[in-house]
């Protein structure tokens, strides 16, 4: 009903305007002294005139438009619709009414044609005039509100400048703009200046009362964003931002896609280039079964995965509430997948032959493992079994029913391990080497560094120390690690399985490495806090297994390029097969179990430089940890 009454006011409106635009092109084309003649053809054609204009007004969408949100689409709508009607009256005239002699002069259509464009198009825009103008008050100021700044004076910035015009429900009031371009200085866009650069917000907060910043540059890199954050970060100004160039499709930009500034919007690196094409060519229309699928990674390789529409999704873990959620989650997102969820432990050798022998996988990631370092330490059986077992028996099952690919989750940790968790890893990595000599199937292992917000990792541990009021508990002011944002790593894991040929142990360029107590700082100060001051940070000490910085490759293991600029192949050495075999002999015979020390000397049996039992291999921060780790990212990088 209100519709109706909407079209019916326009269609009014728009009559009188028709007919108002006939007598101005009257009016204009004989400067005010319309002969007698052409005021009665005018009269004889309005009706003929006000049906045909209003008939391509509404084929032209004219009546189902929402003039408030007018902008240049609609301006041209109105030109295309007013030319249509002008040259449909033209031909009706001409050729029909008066026998080839018009009843006006042409060039009334022509001005008849431009007065309709500016009456129609007027009084479909002075809403829009109006609406915006409501916002200000009387003497062109904004209106009472949270000052807003936004930093980025393109089509992010303007975009977050309309949205918060049109949609702020929490009062937020655009004041201007910040951009480093020395050629935007000065100007305006929708009624707002460009302030200054980035190095003026601090002065141009204080002066304005500003107190909301917005980051709207979602093309920049995160170098460039954590340098904004750092800048933005000296003033009392909430920090948001609008996180990536996605949020832009299609010029879509809503108030929910503004955010709080997180720790991976400048920890994080920029985006991943992948390619989709390789990527769906051996996962599209394949059976994929990941192990460990309710864990961090095993989950979002899982969300991963689904899009690239495989025939069927197998989602293997030991935990089943950790299943049922993302089995849960994937059966909303993607309805169309098949999904398998299965209850399984990996070292259970009959259990994982059923999945294989009921499923046939052509595709395996293996993300089940155990992970925690210091928790490792006290159960280096569990880490054996889990970490080396688990691996030989996906891996040896994936060989028999002869899948295409296996892709190994590994860890930088592997590389000269000191935790039991780390040897664990690395001698998964040689299993994958070793399984994958003589096999059909495409074996490989992808090395990453630590990712921000998996379980058990820092930046939840943080959040909750941060949340209780401090202090947050860095284990040395030294402490450095490499960090990926885990869909970052996921992409590249899927990506490397593109690339997998025969056991390569694939190493991800992870970045520049991130000090531990920065890390702290930052999450300290985006939120809302100054550190030292409201949240102290307390040293606590290096934890058992635990190394100040992480490796990606070893002294004696170079790189090689693939066809990703993001993805290495490390030159590591063969295993040497005797005692490997004798490490899984003996894992393997029924009821193994050994003390902590016997643990040790197993793996030393496997890689020879491993730390003797009880032995403390953390590097001193004085001696040899600034030159090893400096040589390691050149070596990675």
């Amino acid at each position: 009903m209100v519709f109706r009454k909407r079209v019916l006011a326009l269609l009014v409106i728009d009559a009188i305007l028709i007919n108002l635009a006939i007598m101005v092109a009257l009016w204009l084309r004989f400067e005010g002294d319309v002969p007698a003649q052409y005021m009665k053809s005018s009269r004889d054609l309005a009706l003929l005139f006000t049906v045909t204009c209003l008939g391509c007004f509404y084929a032209f969408g004219l009546y189902r438009r929402l003039w408030q949100y007018a902008s240049l689409g609609e301006l041209l709508s109105i030109v295309y619709a007013a030319l249509v009607a002008t040259v449909l009256n033209v031909s009706v005239t001409y050729f029909w009414m008066q026998g080839g002699n018009l009843p006006l002069p042409r060039s009334v259509f022509i001005l008849f044609w431009m007065a309709l464009v500016m009456f129609i198009g007027g009084s479909r825009l002075s809403w829009r005039l109006f609406r915006d103008n409501h916002l200000t008050n009387g003497n062109g100021k904004l209106r009472a509100g949270r000052p807003v700044l936004i930093v980025g004076a393109g089509d992010a910035g303007a975009a977050v400048a309309r949205e918060l015009n049109k949609h702020s429900v929490d009062h937020s009031v655009p004041l201007g703009y910040i951009d480093d371009s020395r050629s935007k200085q000065g100007l305006e866009m929708f009624g707002l200046k460009v302030l200054g650069t980035r190095e003026d917000i601090p002065g141009i907060v204080e002066r304005y009362g500003i107190q909301e910043i917005i980051i709207a540059i979602p093309s920049a890199s995160k170098k460039v964003v954590r340098e904004i954050v750092e800048v933005c970060q000296e003033t009392s100004a909430r920090l948001k931002i609008l996180p990536g160039m996605y949020e832009l499709i299609d010029g879509t930009v809503t108030i929910n896609k503004i955010r709080e500034v997180q720790v991976e919007d400048i920890l994080g690196r920029d985006p991943v280039e992948v390619d989709l094409e390789s990527m769906a060519g051996y996962l599209t229309g394949k059976t994929v079964l990941v192990t460990g699928a309710g864990g961090s990674i095993g989950s979002e390789l899982c969300r991963q995965v689904a899009q690239f529409q495989p025939e069927s999704l197998i989602l293997l873990g030991h935990g089943e509430n950790s299943i049922y959620h993302i089995h849960n989650e994937l059966i909303n997102t993607y309805p169309d997948v098949e999904l398998r969820p299965v209850v399984c432990d990996v070292k259970d050798e009959t259990a994982v032959s059923g999945v294989f022998r009921e499923y046939r996988p052509r595709v395996v990631f293996h993300a089940a493992a155990h992970k925690h370092v210091p928790l490792m330490e006290f159960n280096p059986v569990e880490a054996i079994k889990n970490n080396v077992l688990g691996t030989y028996c996906v891996a040896s099952m994936s060989h028999r029913y002869s899948a295409d690919k296996f892709i190994l989750v590994s860890t930088d940790k592997a590389v000269n391990p000191t935790s039991i968790m780390g040897a664990t890893k690395r001698v998964a990595e040689m299993v994958v080497q070793e399984v994958g000599k003589d096999s059909r199937t495409h074996f490989a292992a992808v090395r990453f560094g630590n990712v921000l917000g998996s379980r058990g990792s820092v930046v939840p541990l943080f959040k909750e120390q941060i949340a209780r009021g401090g202090p947050v508990t860095v284990t040395h002011p030294e402490m450095i690690r490499y960090f990926m944002t885990i869909p970052e790593a996921v992409q590249l894991v899927i990506q490397a399985g593109a690339l997998a040929r025969s056991g390569e142990v694939f190493v991800l360029d992870m970045g520049e490495p991130v000090k531990i107590v920065d890390l702290a700082k930052n999450m300290i100060r985006l939120s809302g806090f100054v550190p030292g001051e409201d949240i102290e940070i307390v040293f606590s000490g290096v934890r058992p297994g635990e190394k100040l910085y992480e490796e990606m490759l070893t002294e004696t293991e170079g790189t090689n390029a693939t066809k990703h600029n993001r993805i290495y192949v490390a030159a590591v050495d063969r295993p040497d097969e005797d005692r490997l075999d004798n490490l899984l002999r003996t894992v393997t015979e029924s009821g193994w179990d050994t003390d902590d020390g016997s643990t040790v000397r197993l793996l030393q049996g496997v890689i020879p430089g491993f730390r003797k039992p009880g032995e403390d291999r953390v590097k001193d921060v004085e001696g040899e940890f600034e030159q090893e780790s400096g040589a390691n990212m050149v070596a990675v990088n």
